[in-house]
């Protein structure tokens, strides 16, 4: 999901399953409105643009660019499946104990705090994720997020 060329991770994927075997895949899905999806839309309106030729990995949680990219390596649309499932993020503190969480682990979340420090709004980027974080979470004593992603299972 995170390599920077997608048509040529699929073509390596299916170079390296066997005849009859399986590709599965979860993928977070862009504008969704469960956590990742707004998590990273959040990040991005603190980070710079990405470079020319970024492709974002949430593309891969678009099912018609999955289609697009295993069809160039040979495999069949027929042979692709997607379903909606869900991720619930577990965390034993409280929301924001989460988010510092992601603030120091989590790539997207660690560079947009990054820029948002040099530009003097950290503080705005963390009360904007706990306020997604604390309405998201449907625990009362911890931390448990639901996420939508799309498992993609590809035979070759």
């Amino acid at each position: 999901m995170f390599a920077p060329k997608p048509f040529e991770v699929a073509k390596e994927m299916v170079r390296v399953t066997r005849s009859g075997g399986r590709i599965v895949m979860g993928n977070w899905i862009p504008n969704d409105p469960t956590l990742v999806a707004q998590l990273l839309k959040i990040s991005s309106k603190y980070t710079p643009p990405p470079p020319e030729g970024f492709v974002s990995p949430m593309t891969w949680g678009i099912e018609s660019n999955v289609i697009e990219r295993f069809a160039s390596a040979g495999v069949p649309a027929e042979n692709i499946s997607f379903v909606r499932d869900t991720f619930t993020f577990n965390f034993p503190g409280t929301p924001s104990e989460f988010v510092d969480e992601f603030r120091k682990y989590y790539g997207p979340t660690m560079n947009a705090f990054e820029a948002a420090e040099k530009k003097g709004e950290g503080s705005k980027l963390q009360k904007e994720l706990e306020e997604l974080f604390d309405s998201e979470n449907k625990s009362q004593d911890a931390t448990s997020i639901p996420a939508t992603f799309l498992r993609v299972t590809v035979t070759v």
